[in-house]
C-alpha cells in the first residue's frame, strides 16, 4: 500500500476492504481447542447481517449500544455493524462493576447492550435495572434468558448472538449504505474517567479515528508494513487499541490474533509469533523483571555475555562506536544473548507500540539495546488517541516522538500540550462546560505539560490534571477514590497515587480515635466497591494535611501534589 486510502467513514473502510480482500485472513481467535481464522469477506458478511437485525430489533441511527466483550471476533463485527446503521457504540471494560455500567447506560442513554457471557449478561441485566431499563440484550456466548438461544429466537428483549450474524446474503445492501454516512457522524461513545470522579463519554467521529489511521500509517511508512500479524491483548474498550487494532492495523492488511488473555500473553507470544503489537510500559516492565531474574540465576559466564550484550548495544543507541574487539565479538553476542531475548516475542516482532502510560526511558533502553524496536508514543481518549510517536527510524526513547501528520501542537505559555486537528473530539457527551474548558478557539488543551524541541520531538514532562494513568494504561480518577475513602469515619483525608505505576496506593490520614486496623479495615471495605483497576494495594497512614503546612488550601482543599511530593519517600516505599 503506497498511499493510504481516503474513506468517508470507518464502516465504509470495513466493507470496502472486504470487498478487496474476500479471502485474505482478518481475524483468528483460540477456540475449542485450536486457533481459528474468518476471512475478510466472512467478516463482511456477519457485519451486514449483524446489521439488519439490530435495525430489525428496533436498533436505530443515533442509539447508544454498550458493547462489554474480552477481545474476539464478534468485537469488530459488533462495531462495524452498528456504524453502518448510524447506530453509536459505547465500548465498556469487562472489570467494571454493576454501577458503573448502570452510570454509563444512565449517562449515554443507552437502552442496548451486547455482552459476550452468561456473566456479563447478569451484570448488564443488574446495571440496566439500576439505570432504567433495557430495550434489548444481546449474549454472544451462553443461553439468553426464557431460553432463547437459537439462531432468530427471542424472549423478553434478548437476542442470542448467532441470530445475529445468521444472514447468507452478501452485504451489498448494509454497505451501499454505509457509503452515504459522512465523517462528521458520530462513531463512537468511549467513556474515560476525569478528575471530577464520574466517567465521561468522549464523543469520537469517524474523522478523529480516520486522522490517527492516516497519520499513523505515514509514520510508520518507513516499516514498509505488509500482511503483518498482531497480536491483540489490551482492552478493544482502551482507545488505543480500539483505533490501532480494531481499525489501523486491519486497514493495512494486518491479521489481528486474540490473545486468549493477559494469562496467556507469554504463551500465545510463542504461539501466534506476531511482527507488530502495541504495548504498555507495565508489560515491558514485567517482561525485563523476569529477563533480569533468569540472568541471575545464570552461570557468571552468562551473566557477563549478558553485560557485554547491553553494553554494546547501549553504545549503539548512544552512537558510540564499538571497538575492533566488541564488532568481532558482537554477531556471537547477539545469537546466544539478544536472539534468545527476541525469542520471548515470537522471534518475528518488526516493532512494538508502546503507549497509554509513560514508559520509563530505562526500561525502552533496555529493549532497544538488545535489538527490539520499541516505538514510544502519547496520546489521549479525547484526540482518537494518538498525537504523536516515535518514527522507526529514529527513535529518541525519552521523548514521545513526532507528531502524527495532519495534527497542530502548540505549546502554552505556562507549558500546556494544545492539539488541533481533525482527530479532535466533538466533545463529551451532555457536557457542555466541560467541553468547552478542554477545547478553546479548535485547540484540544491536553493538561500535560511538555515541551517541542527543534528536531520536531514531543516530550512530556509533567501533569497538570489529576488523572492517574497506571503502568497497564488504565485511566483511574483519584477524586472518586478520595471520597469513598473519606467517606468511611475511620478516614479524615485521603489521597491516592499511582501514575506510571503498577497499581494504585494510598496517603490516609486516621480520623482521631482510630488505629491502624480499623484504617485496613476501611480500605478493605472501599476496595470491595471499586473495580480492580480502581483498588489501592497499599496504603500508609500520614499526619494531617492543614493549611498551616501547606497542604490545604485557605477553602480547604487537598493540594494532592504537594501532598504526593511531601510524601515522596512513603510512595516509594509502598511502591517497592
Amino acid at each position: 500500500m503506497e498511499t493510504y486510502p481516503t474513506w468517508p467513514n470507518l464502516a465504509a473502510m470495513m466493507f470496502g476492504l472486504a470487498r478487496t480482500w474476500p479471502e485474505k485472513p482478518m481475524l483468528r481467535a483460540f477456540r475449542d481447542g485450536g486457533w481459528h481464522s474468518i476471512a475478510w469477506g466472512e467478516f463482511g458478511r456477519m457485519a451486514a447481517s449483524c446489521a439488519r437485525h439490530l435495525r430489525a430489533a428496533g436498533v436505530s441511527a443515533g442509539d447508544r449500544v454498550v458493547i462489554v466483550s474480552e477481545n474476539r471476533p464478534e468485537y469488530p463485527i459488533a462495531e462495524t455493524a452498528l456504524m453502518a446503521i448510524r447506530a453509536v457504540p459505547v465500548p465498556a471494560y469487562t472489570i467494571n462493576t454493576v454501577s458503573d455500567h448502570a452510570h454509563i447506560l444512565r449517562d449515554s442513554g443507552a437502552r442496548v447492550a451486547i455482552v459476550s457471557s452468561a456473566v456479563l449478561a447478569a451484570r448488564l441485566r443488574e446495571a440496566g435495572r439500576l439505570a432504567g431499563g433495557l430495550d434489548l440484550l444481546v449474549v454472544m456466548d451462553g443461553v439468553v434468558m426464557d431460553g432463547a438461544a437459537d439462531a432468530g429466537d427471542r424472549a423478553g428483549g434478548e437476542l442470542a448472538w448467532s441470530a445475529l450474524v445468521a444472514d447468507a446474503d452478501p452485504p451489498d445492501d448494509i454497505a451501499g449504505e454505509a457509503a452515504g454516512i459522512p465523517a462528521s457522524v458520530l462513531a463512537c461513545l468511549i467513556y474515560t474517567s476525569g478528575t471530577g470522579g464520574a466517567p465521561k463519554g468522549v464523543m469520537l467521529p469517524h474523522r478523529s479515528i480516520l486522522s490517527n489511521c492516516r497519520g499513523a500509517f505515514e509514520l510508520l511508512r518507513p516499516l514498509h508494513l505488509d500482511n503483518e500479524i498482531y497480536l491483540s491483548y489490551l482492552p478493544c474498550s482502551h482507545s488505543y487499541e480500539h483505533t490501532v487494532g480494531q481499525f489501523f492495523l486491519p486497514s493495512i492488511g494486518t491479521e489481528i490474533v486474540y490473545a486468549r488473555g493477559v494469562e496467556y500473553l507469554a504463551a500465545d507470544l510463542l504461539t501466534v509469533r506476531p511482527t507488530i503489537m502495541t504495548v504498555v510500559p507495565r508489560v515491558l516492565e514485567v517482561i525485563r523483571n523476569r529477563i533480569l531474574a533468569q540472568v541471575a540465576r545464570e552461570s557468571p559466564w552468562r551473566q557477563q555475555l549478558f553485560q557485554r550484550a547491553m553494553a554494546a548495544g547501549l553504545k549503539r543507541l548512544d552512537r558510540v562506536p564499538l571497538s575492533l574487539v566488541e564488532r568481532l565479538v558482537d554477531p556471537l553476542l547477539d545469537r546466544l544473548v539478544r536472539a534468545k531475548v527476541r525469542a520471548r516475542f515470537g522471534g518475528r516482532l518488526v516493532a512494538a507500540c508502546s503507549g497509554g502510560a509513560r514508559l520509563e526511558p530505562d526500561v525502552g533502553r533496555f529493549f532497544l539495546a538488545l535489538g527490539l524496536k520499541i516505538l514510544q508514543g502519547y496520546g489521549q481518549t479525547e484526540a482518537g488517541p494518538i498525537v504523536s510517536a516515535n518514527p522507526p527510524n529514529a527513535i529518541r526513547i525519552d521523548t514521545v516522538g513526532h507528531v502524527l501528520e495532519g495534527v497542530d501542537v502548540h505549546i502554552a505559555d505556562d507549558g500546556e500540550i494544545l492539539v488541533r486537528g481533525d482527530l479532535v473530539m466533538d466533545g463529551y457527551w451532555r457536557r457542555p462546560d466541560d467541553t468547552a474548558a478542554v477545547i478553546q478557539g479548535g485547540w484540544l488543551h491536553t493538561g500535560d505539560i511538555g515541551t517541542l524541541d527543534a528536531a520536531g520531538y514531543l516530550r512530556i514532562t509533567d501533569r497538570k490534571k489529576d488523572l492517574i494513568v497506571l503502568s497497564g494504561g488504565e485511566n483511574v480518577s483519584p477524586a472518586k477514590i478520595e471520597g469513598m475513602l473519606m467517606a468511611e469515619q475511620e478516614i479524615a483525608q485521603a489521597v491516592v497515587a499511582g501514575d506510571g505505576r503498577a497499581g494504585l496506593t494510598a496517603l490516609v490520614v486516621a480520623a482521631d480515635g482510630y488505629d491502624d486496623v480499623a484504617i485496613a479495615l476501611a480500605v478493605n471495605r472501599t476496595n470491595h466497591r471499586l473495580s480492580v483497576t480502581e483498588r489501592v494495594r497499599k496504603h500508609a497512614i500520614v499526619p494531617a494535611f492543614t493549611v498551616d503546612n501547606g497542604l490545604l488550601t485557605p477553602t480547604q482543599k487537598i493540594r494532592r501534589m504537594l501532598v504526593i511530593r511531601a510524601n515522596a519517600q512513603t510512595l516509594a516505599t509502598l511502591h517497592g
